[in-house]
Formats: structure tokens, sequence, C-alpha cells
């Protein structure tokens, strides 16, 4: 019987998607929480129903000297709109740290073809 990962599930390979990031990744990352969520918000700015993830806050590069004291960023991923992509554990596991480590490299300031170099994209 195939049933769709439940929330436990999701979060665990979020988790180990954080837990397997090289070190000079997990150097770079300041002031972040990732979280999981079932569906992306519906407001005007988001209203994109198939939103796998989404990054909010002031990436490392962007950051001044002013920057003390700020909420942390958020990196925010997103159950439903995976579950429908209709992969199976292993592909939906790929998919789900790829969604991750894209949102991750806004956060620490790299760029889409460095996320090729990287494997990431």
């Amino acid at each position: 019987m195939h049933h769709a990962p439940d929330m436990d599930w999701f979060e665990a390979v979020v988790d180990d998607a954080v837990e397997e990031l090289p070190q000079w990744v997990v150097d770079r990352i300041d002031n972040l929480i990732v979280v999981v969520e079932e569906e992306p918000p519906q407001d005007a700015e988001h209203r994109d129903a198939e939103l796998l993830g989404l990054y909010d806050g002031v990436n490392l590069l962007e950051r001044s000297g002013d920057y003390w004291g700020a909420l942390p960023d958020q990196i925010t991923i997103f159950r439903g709109p995976h579950l429908r992509l209709g992969l199976s554990g292993d592909e939906l596991r790929i998919e789900v740290r790829k969604t991750f480590l894209h949102e991750l490299a806004h956060h620490i300031g790299i760029e889409d073809d460095r996320l090729t170099e990287l494997g990431w994209d």
C-alpha cells in the first residue's frame, strides 16, 4: 500500500539535508531557521500553489553593520507541493533536499550557476 509521506517523514528528510551539509556551508550559515509547512502562503506575493520552498530574509552578502538584532532568516519547505509532484520515496527525498539547498543558497548568497557546479540544482 502506497501512502503519502507524513509530516514526520518529511521533517526527517529536511533534518537529514541539514545534517548532510558540507562544513564550509555550515560555517557560513548565520541566524537561520528552517521550518516545514503544509502549504505555501496564499498572499499576493506567493500565490503559486506549487511553490516548493521559500527563503525569507537578508542574505549574507546584503547584510550591513546595522544588521545586528534582526529576526532570523527563514527557509520554509512546503510538504503539499512536493507530494503533488507524484514522486516515490527516494525521488521525493532527493527533490526535498534540492529545494532546501536551493533556498539555502539564497541565504549564503550562492548564484544559480554556482549551484550547478556544486550539484545542488
